[in-house]
């Protein structure tokens, strides 16, 4: 692809600006995503009575709608991109409320509800937005003094949180809370503050322990693998010792014959099998890469929204992919959360392709305001 730089088309705007690096390497993990998902769903889908290439078709039917959600968003300016996320959140929170009750139980939680063709997540959406509604609430309060950004973000940060306890996804709630505690923390959040929040943090850590049963079996089980089922745990750890170094080969892997979320939660062990421990270095290297470049982007901007939004965006972005791939090393409690454009789900995925669309956008290069 090239245009002329005289060219002052949208798309020529776009290609001139926005970070080429970043989509590369976006594309490489679309790409390693589709790999695995056509190595790991079939056994899956025969083991719980569908055809071989269920998950398969699902999956690689909604790619494409992903990386266009991706793209038109990347192309929007930044006011577009703050629009586009309050009606996003608004619209989300609604729907997470609705699965209380019209939403369907899966595995004890109740976070998803059937629509067509596919099971809707509204959380996975709300991420994304949320973090980017903070960062204009925070960003207008820096310019507007007046302006009770913080106290409106706190009320919807409370709010959000305990509709995603309620349901439950503490996992989901974590990655949410850190991402809002970071960007006060940009703002110049008080060090007594920083205290008060690790505070809060651990009391709700330990709250969730002793009050959500399967808070406690998880925690349990990851410290003493005696005190319950660790199967899935441990046929992971089994996967990763069978690959080796350069992996047993493509489909060649025998985990995913046993492991029940080996398409998804799991799927970081199915290419530690298949792939190897150096195509699984360099999954990390291509997270720690996107992460990394995009801050690069963001240090250079001096833009508060832009910037309280992006380094938002892309934190949530590698602490979810440092979740599951710690949960399949056993370094941490499981936690069903999926490996970013890896793992098969629908809601994710397109949750993904938004997330990662306003990140591009707002790290793009603007010149005069030309694109702002």
């Amino acid at each position: 692809m090239t245009f002329a730089r005289t060219d002052q088309s949208a798309v020529a705007r776009w290609w001139w600006t926005v970070d080429r690096w970043s989509l590369v390497a976006l594309a490489v993990l679309i790409g390693f995503g589709a790999l695995l998902t056509m190595a790991a769903s079939p056994a899956v889908a025969e083991r719980i009575g569908y055809d071989s290439m269920h998950f398969v078709r699902r999956q690689l039917a909604l790619l494409p709608i992903a990386v266009l959600i991706m793209f038109v968003v990347s192309l929007q300016t930044p006011m577009t991109i703050r629009r586009l996320a309050v009606i996003g959140f608004l619209i989300g929170i609604a729907l997470v409320a609705m699965t209380f009750v019209a939403g369907v139980e899966i595995k004890g939680a109740r976070r998803w509800i059937n629509l067509p063709g596919l099971s809707l997540q509204p959380s996975e959406f709300v991420k994304p937005c949320f973090a980017v509604v903070t960062a204009w609430l925070l960003a207008e309060s820096k310019l507007r003094p007046d302006f009770p950004g913080p106290a409106i973000a706190s009320v919807l940060f409370f709010i959000v949180v305990t509709l995603l306890i309620k349901q439950p996804d503490l996992g989901m709630a974590v990655v949410i809370s850190v991402v809002w505690f970071a960007q006060f923390f940009l703002i110049g959040l008080r060090l007594y503050w920083v205290a008060v929040g690790v505070g809060c943090g651990v009391a709700g850590l330990v709250g969730a322990y002793f009050l959500l049963p399967h808070v406690t079996s998880r925690i349990d089980r990851f410290l003493d693998p005696a005190a319950g089922d660790s199967y899935q745990v441990d046929r992971s750890i089994e996967a990763f010792m069978n690959g080796g170094l350069w992996g047993k080969g493509p489909g060649e892997g025998t985990v995913k014959e046993w492991l029940p979320d080996a398409h998804a939660d799991f799927v970081f062990a199915v290419a530690g099998e298949e792939l190897g421990l150096v195509a699984c270095l360099f999954i990390v290297l291509i997270f720690a890469f996107i992460v990394l470049r995009g801050f690069s982007r963001v240090f250079q901007e001096n833009n508060l929204f832009i910037v309280l939004s992006a380094t938002g965006l892309f934190v949530q972005f590698g602490l979810q992919a440092i979740i599951n791939m710690a949960s399949s090393l056993h370094l941490m409690p499981t936690k069903g959360m999926t490996l970013p454009f890896i793992s098969y789900g629908g809601s994710s995925l397109l949750a993904l392709g938004l997330g990662m669309g306003m990140a591009l956008a707002l790290t793009r290069r603007r010149y005069g305001g030309v694109d702002g």
